[in-house]
């Protein structure tokens, strides 16, 4: 991210000390350095509630003055909500006020009187700084957003392909990551030959009922090692002595993390002649 020139001497500003003579120097530095969004206030208790209506980007605030000084400023504008970042720089006479103006919150400091070269140059490190910091902020809703909206996307889609899988097939199973079935429909547990677990309230074996043995064990490895498969043929021989054939297709299932979830798969009879 790149911040321009012209964003930073569009930025807002507001300048908060008790003294004319200082706010008049400051409005006249931010003025020829080109920034055109400039305030000033010389009544600190005006401070939080103007943040609150302007949001502004940079904030350069007196720490010595009569009836609330600059520290108790912070502490009031650390209650706005809507700005986890306090853009404030300090202006202090006082060297020892310059690390307890850190710890309460200030961003930078500069000291009087006035190097106005420095002064410059910290306001629009400061301001380049915020800035960048405002468009990550926005970037991250952005994309927490379109995040949301694909996951909706995704959820939409895997119901809409689940339904259609479901008619399109005889028979549809989901397992999870443990390979425990989670849903089943048609002679899936069968045909596979595993335990019917809790889904169906029965821990018994199922009988092979005359499936395919080896067709089966391929099958089952396949599942086993997390591998897609596409129209496999299943058998089985009936108890009067009549054929099945089955084609059968299953994938893996894995979340945005690519984290293994689960596994599913189809099958339809296949009717000679078809």
């Amino acid at each position: 991210m790149i911040i321009s020139r012209s964003e930073i001497l569009d930025a807002s500003i507001l300048i908060i000390d008790d003294q004319q003579s200082n706010v008049l120097l400051l409005e006249q530095l931010l003025s020829e350095a080109g920034y055109r969004r400039v305030v000033s206030t010389m009544n600190p208790h005006e401070v939080c509630a103007l943040h609150r209506k302007h949001h502004y980007d940079l904030i350069l605030l007196d720490l010595q003055m009569p009836g609330m000084d600059g520290f108790q400023v912070m502490e009031g504008l650390k209650t706005n909500a809507a700005d986890a970042y306090l853009p404030v720089l300090v202006i202090t006479a006082q060297p020892g006020h310059k690390l307890r103006a850190l710890q309460a919150g200030a961003k930078d400091f500069v000291s009087k009187p006035f190097d106005l070269f420095e002064v410059r140059t910290r306001i629009h490190n400061l301001l380049e700084m915020r800035l960048l910091y405002r468009k990550l902020e926005d970037y991250n809703q952005v994309l927490e957003q379109t995040l949301q909206e694909r996951t909706a996307e995704l959820r939409e889609s895997e119901a809409r392909y689940r339904s259609l899988t479901e008619l399109a097939s005889d028979w549809y199973w989901e397992q999870d990551e443990k390979m425990n079935f989670t849903k089943v429909s048609g002679p899936a547990l069968e045909m596979l030959g595993i335990r019917v677990g809790p889904l169906l309230g029965d821990t018994a074996e199922v009988p092979p009922a005359g499936w395919n043995e080896a067709e089966r064990a391929v099958l089952q490895a396949t599942i086993a090692a997390r591998q897609p498969f596409l129209d496999f043929l299943f058998h089985r021989v009936n108890a009067d002595g009549t054929q099945q054939q089955f084609r059968v297709s299953g994938e893996p299932m894995f979340n945005r993390s690519c984290r293994f979830i689960g596994y599913r798969g189809i099958g339809v009879e296949v009717i000679p002649g078809n």
